[in-house]
This record gives structure tokens, sequence and C-alpha cells, in this order.
């Protein structure tokens, strides 16, 4: 018995002192990552370059094409096994002059408002359209009012983002249905307009644009549609119930074009061990055209580079292929994410993890992740090591949009979860410029991404 025994007891002893050992030696390398993002990082410098020198990147663009061309050189100074461009097909959209937009209490008294028009919006006719304005709180409260109160109108969509939601993305997805759809529901009772809140929680005069869509609408009844900032929002509300009466008028000069060609930018490291599972990390290089798109998602472009050149910087060899993925067209189509996984999928390609970068460049504090129990609980058993860097919240549940049509059995996605309550303040405005980014807080989001490929690499999924 005694024979049996103190072998088992060995056995365990030896299992213990191996585990702790890997703990060690992982404690370790996340030490050298973080340290060398923080002492000797280029995310900063890089998003300096893209905010600063290109700017604004809308697809189809010359701005996107120029920060493609931007990001297949920087990846190829990187020195990594393979860098290349993967054609896809853009929709273009311009915005033409800048939006004009007054609220009229009587003939000849006017107030100017700030308004931007959403992205794939059509014009007002020349010279703009003025009409009675009718205030709603969202798509229900619009269908029980009918075609009788609305019809000539401009419906204004009226639902702040649910402020004692602490969890700022929940709020924006509580409300953004207005901004995405108002026009195309609004348009069935006879609008000739709609005007959106903008999707922001802090009261300001930046309008946020955004995707809107007109589902399936034919040309001649689509209506144009833009964003009135917080406060513009506020002071019509309260117009509005001094004198219902009280006219909008509007003036926009959007157009759409035929789809143009833009490009995914893609470097890889290949695999020492198990070169044929792919582990990817990227965020989107399109932008809005309002501000240079720093915290979206400029941010995580740069961070999503940044884990290669760490693994290179620390000499660590990736057992499996690790890419970098920088994606177009997220803003208003998700054609680069769609063409990705097309592509993977055609050429038979077996990706096990992917991690995306695309909710600001602040302070990180965690991840979501988008898989099954097992893979979880892995995670979890990796939360000792983070909470020196206060990561502290590792939750199950979404990744992110580009990352999304990869989503297949076996495989994990997540999502990098920085500090939410100032996303919005720039999402999608004027001012998300490079200004509006601390560097300390993106080098620490680099450094944390670093080591959670690191982890999936060294471990793989369950």
């Amino acid at each position: 018995m005694v024979r049996t025994i103190i072998p088992i007891i060995f056995a365990i002893l030896s299992l213990n002192s191996f585990a702790q050992n890997e703990v060690k030696e992982d404690a370790v390398t996340l030490k050298k990552i973080y340290d060398t993002s923080l002492l000797d990082g280029k995310s900063y410098a890089w998003l300096d370059y893209l905010s600063n020198q290109i700017g604004g990147r809308l697809s189809g663009s010359v701005n996107a094409q120029l920060a493609v061309e931007w990001g297949e050189r920087e990846l190829k100074k990187l020195d990594l096994d393979k860098v290349w461009l993967q054609p896809v097909m853009v929709p273009k959209w311009t915005r033409g002059v800048t939006e004009f937009a007054y609220i009229e209490t009587e003939p000849g008294i006017t107030t100017n408002v700030p308004i931007c028009a959403l992205g794939g919006s059509v014009p007002t006719p020349i010279g703009g359209i003025k009409a009675p304005i009718v205030e709603v709180k969202g798509l229900e409260e619009l269908k029980k009012l009918g075609t009788t109160q609305i019809e000539g109108k401009i419906v204004f969509f009226n639902r702040p983002m649910q402020a004692d939601l602490i969890e700022t993305f929940r709020a924006y997805g509580g409300c953004v249905d207005q901004r995405y759809s108002g026009a195309a529901e609004a348009a069935k009772f006879g609008a000739v307009g709609v005007i959106v809140r903008s999707m922001n929680l802090r009261l300001d005069d930046f309008p946020h644009t955004g995707a809107m869509s007109y589902g399936d609408l034919k040309d001649i009844d689509k209506i144009p549609a833009a964003a009135i900032s917080t406060n513009g929002a506020d002071l019509l509300s309260s117009m509005l119930t001094l004198n219902p009466n009280i006219k909008f008028h509007i003036n926009m000069n959007c157009r759409t074009w035929k789809d143009v060609q833009s490009y995914n930018v893609i470097g890889e490291i290949t695999g020492s061990e198990f070169p044929n599972e792919y582990m990817i990390v990227g965020g989107h290089l399109d932008s809005w055209d309002l501000g240079d798109g720093s915290h979206d998602d400029g941010a995580g472009i740069v961070q999503s580079m940044e884990v290669l050149r760490l693994f290179k910087e620390i000499g660590y060899q990736p057992k499996r292929s690790i890419r970098v993925v920088l994606f177009m067209n997220e803003e208003n189509g998700l054609r680069g994410g769609k063409k990705y996984a097309k592509v993977a999928k055609d050429k038979g390609e077996n990706h096990v993890f992917a991690l995306e970068s695309d909710a600001g460049g602040f302070t990180p504090r965690g991840f979501s992740f988008d898989c099954d129990d097992a893979n979880f609980t892995q995670v979890q058993s990796w939360k000792p090591l983070f909470e020196p860097y206060l990561i502290h919240s590792f939750t199950q549940g979404g990744s992110g949009a580009d990352i999304g049509p990869l989503k297949k059995e076996g495989i994990v996605l997540a999502g990098l979860r920085p500090d939410s309550q100032r996303y919005f303040d720039y999402h999608h405005a004027k001012n998300d410029t490079f200004d509006a980014v601390n560097k300390r807080e993106l080098e620490l989001g680099a450094a944390t991404m670093t080591s959670l490929m690191y982890l999936f690499d060294k471990y793989g999924i369950k």
C-alpha cells in the first residue's frame, strides 16, 4: 500500500512544482511585455502619424488609401515573415460641404444648432428643407403617432443613452436603433427628414455621426438623416415644449458613389510548432471623417501592430502563426471583416483565437470573451497574472465586430475592454483626435493585448 501511495504523492508534488514554475515564467514574460511597451513602445508614435499626418479615413477616401499604404510600410519594417494586402470592395460616401441647420420660432427668428449627416444619408434638396418637427423617444412611439401626425414633418428622435448603466456600451446599444433605422421607419409614415440625438452621455456641441440604413426603401422614398449635438437636442426639445409649431431647417450635400477598391493590411509571424493554427489581433483602419479617428479605431490599429512588435522585441517566438489584421470598412459595411473570414474559410485555414481592440485607447480593464465554458475557465485561471497591472474584468460574451464573421466552433473570440466612461464623448465626432489619447493608457492596452496573445499561444484553446 505504502509503495503505491508514495509514487502518487511524488507525482502530485512534481505537478504542483511544475505548475508553480510555469506561473513564475508567465509572470516574468508579462513583466517584460509591460516594461517594453511602457519604456520603449511605438504605439503612440504610430498613432501620431496616422492621426496627424493622414487623418480621418472614411472607406473609399484618399486618406483610407494612404492609411493602407502606411500600414503596409510600417509592418514591413518589423521584419515579419509575411506582409500582404487583401483586396476588398468598399462603399464610398462623401459628406460634402459642412451641414447647416437652424430652429425657426417664427419667420426671420432663427437659432443655429450643430448637426452632421449620418453616414449613408441622402442629401437634402438644393437649398435644404424646412418643416414642422415632431419629437419622439423611439421607434415604438413613432409607430403610435402614425401617418396623420408625422406626414410632411421632420422627426426628432430624442432618446438619450441610459445614464444609470455603468457599462456605456449597453447604454449605446439601447438607443442606437433610432440612428440606424430611424429614417427608414419615419419615411414609411411620410416624414421628410430625420434628426437624431447624438449617441453621447456628455452634454456638448459635437454632433456624432454613424452608420444608418434605409432598409428596402426605394431611392425615391429615402429621406435625409442627421445627428444633432446633445446640447442642441436639449435646446430643441425645450423649445418644442414652449412652442410646438416651431420649424426646423436642414441643408446637407452628402452623396453615395459606386463601390471602390480597398484593402485589409495583414502581417504574420509564422508559428514554430503549429504554423497552421492561426491567431489574429486587429482593429479597423477606417474611421469616420469628422475627426482623425484616434480612439475609433486608430488606437486599436496601433495596439494590434504593437503586439507583433513586442513579441519581436522580447525575443518570443510564437508556437502558432500570429497575424495582425488592419481591417477596412468596419464603420459602414464591415466589408473587411467579412472578406477576411471568407478567404480564411475558402483556404481552409484553422483560426483558433482572435482578439480585437475597438473600444478606444483608454485604460484597459480586461477582456470580453465569446467562448465556451472550458475556455473561459482557462482565462479565469490567468487572472492573477493580470491583477498586478490592475486588469480585473473578464466577462463571457462579446468580442469585436471585425472578428465576428470568424465565429465558429473551436475558436475563441475576445475584445479588449478599456474603461468606457469617456469613450462616447469622442465616438464618431469631430473631437476624436490625437490629443484625446493618453500615451500611457494606450501603451498599457497594447501590453495587455500582447499578454493575452502570449498566454493563448502558449497554452492553446480547450
